[in-house]
C-alpha cells in the first residue's frame, strides 16, 4: 500500500457522480489521481503526464474504454490496466482478455476489489522494475533499481542523496522539516550538521534539476511535482 500510494491513477468515467465518489476514493490509496470524463481527453493527458496505472470504463461515447485502451497499446505495452464495466457480455470479455489487463471490474464497484486490483498493479510495476520518478532535462530515478539516469545513461548518486530524493518523494505533498531529514539521513546527530545537509541537497539539485527541491525557509524542503 505505501507503494501504491507513491504511484499516479489515470481514471476514466463518463457518470460524474460515479466519477466523483470513485476518484475521493483513489485519493485516499493513490499520490495523484487525474479523473477525466471521456477517453478523447484521458489520450491527450496521457501524452503529457507520467501515469503509472489506468483505471477505465468500457461504455463511453465517442471513444469506449476498449478502443482508448488499444490506442495507449500501441506505445505501451507494460502500463498495468484495469478496466470497469456494467456489462458481462461474452464479447467484451473476449475483446479484455487480448488487451494485457490487470482486472476486469463489474460495477457497480466494490471496494476491496478494487483495492486488490490496484495492489496487484502496483506490484506489477514494482517486480518489473519500471517504476520512476521523472525530472527535467530526461533525467529520472528508478526507485525499484535505486539507480538515475540522465538520457537513458546512468549517473552516479550517493547513499545520502537516494535517502533524501526518497524520503522528500514519499513526503511530496509536504514540506519535510529540517530535523526530520537531519533525524532520516545521518545516524550520528554530530554529523548531521546544516552544511552537511546543504552539501547533499546542492549536489542532489544539480542532479536533478535546481528548481526540483523547494526550500522553504526557517521549515524544510519539498520536492516539486514531476
Amino acid at each position: 500500500m505505501n507503494f501504491l500510494k507513491s504511484l499516479n491513477i489515470l481514471y476514466i468515467e463518463d457518470e460524474e457522480k460515479i466519477r466523483k465518489n470513485v476518484s475521493n476514493t483513489l485519493n485516499l490509496i493513490s499520490n495523484k489521481v487525474f479523473d477525466l470524463p471521456n477517453c478523447i481527453e484521458a489520450l491527450n493527458l496521457f501524452s503529457k503526464e507520467h501515469i503509472d496505472i489506468i483505471l477505465s470504463d468500457i461504455s463511453m461515447p465517442d471513444m469506449n474504454g476498449i478502443e482508448f485502451v488499444k490506442k495507449v497499446r500501441q506505445n505501451n505495452k507494460k502500463i498495468p490496466i484495469i478496466l470497469l464495466t456494467a456489462h458481462t457480455d461474452t464479447p467484451f470479455l473476449l475483446e479484455a482478455t487480448k488487451l494485457k489487463l490487470v482486472d476486469y471490474l463489474v460495477k457497480p464497484l466494490d471496494f476491496n476489489q478494487l483495492k486488490e486490483a490496484l495492489i496487484k498493479a502496483s506490484q506489477e510495476i514494482y517486480e518489473n522494475g519500471d517504476y520512476c520518478i521523472y525530472f527535467p532535462d530526461n533525467t529520472c530515478y528508478n526507485i525499484t533499481e535505486k539507480k538515475l539516469y540522465k538520457d537513458s545513461k546512468e549517473q552516479n548518486i550517493t547513499t545520502k542523496e537516494i535517502s533524501l530524493l526518497e524520503l522528500l518523494y514519499k513526503n511530496k505533498t509536504r514540506v519535510v522539516p529540517t530535523t526530520e531529514i537531519k533525524n532520516s539521513i545521518w545516524e550520528d546527530s554530530f554529523e548531521a550538521t546544516d552544511s552537511a545537509l546543504k552539501a547533499v541537497l546542492s549536489k542532489l539539485r544539480k542532479k536533478i534539476g535546481k528548481d526540483s527541491i523547494r526550500n522553504v525557509s526557517g521549515i524544510g524542503y519539498q520536492l516539486q511535482d514531476t
